[in-house]
């Protein structure tokens, strides 16, 4: 059993989800399509697939020539009942995969905020992890509406539509479960110029920020990974 990662950006780290995989015994291989690698046509030999995040915007074609390859796979993917896993730009790809709209350039949801599961999450066993709310970490302007016959499992106050499942076992988050406490204290650094434009005084809030929100979300995002994880025995 393996799964095949999409790397769509560099420092896009697996995080949770890679941990939950390696936890659980099984491999994974990274496409790092934003290197130009190439993306595969089909999900032949891999037990699921996951589309990590990235800055570019999900229709960004000119910019990214790989995006449509990564729809396609998705929907691969989808159609052979194999469990799919986008986070957050991973998870803008599924909506244009299905159709559904990408809503661009709205206002900036960064660091750490509440996510609420709906009332049609509550028999979903990734959407009621968040039955209670729990803070998880978010970066992204972009969002999109739901596809058809998508079942709603996700809010914030910011974001309406925060996650959604299709079918059986294809997951979307447009929230940041991946990232517990070390990537959030990674991206801070590494990004801090770009954060510096929206969040200048992030660097000054990240400690108080970090003991307030982190050992929850970083609970919740491994409850969250080893859920889509466990379906892949189930594929």
């Amino acid at each position: 059993m393996s799964v095949l990662v999409i790397e769509n950006y560099p420092d896009a780290p697996m995080g949770n989800v890679g941990r939950a995989l390696d936890r659980a015994g099984i491999g994974y291989e990274i496409v790092q399509a934003h290197a130009g690698e190439p993306v595969p046509e089909t999900g032949a030999g891999r037990s699921g697939l996951v589309v990590l995040g990235g800055s570019q915007n999900a229709l960004d074609d000119e910019g990214y020539p790989f995006l449509p390859a990564v729809c396609s796979l998705i929907r691969d993917f989808h159609t052979k009942d194999k469990p799919v896993l986008g986070i957050c730009l991973g998870s803008q790809l599924i909506a244009r995969a299905f159709g559904a709209q990408n809503i661009l350039d709205r206002p900036i949801e960064f660091g750490w905020h509440e996510v609420r599961a709906v009332d049609t999450a509550v028999d979903d066993p990734i959407g009621r992890i968040l039955a209670e709310g729990s803070p998880i970490f978010h970066w992204h302007t972009d969002t999109f509406s739901l596809p058809a016959g998508a079942v709603h499992l996700a809010s914030s106050d910011l974001t309406p539509n925060q996650a959604f499942r299709m079918g059986r076992a294809t997951y979307a988050t447009q929230f940041h479960f991946e990232v517990a406490l070390p990537e959030a204290e990674r991206w801070s650094d590494l990004f801090s110029e770009r954060i510096r434009d929206h969040d200048p005084d992030w660097p000054e809030r990240l400690p108080q920020e970090a003991r307030r929100h982190a050992d929850a979300a970083d609970r919740t995002g491994r409850a969250i990974a080893e859920a889509w994880v466990a379906l892949l025995g189930c594929s």
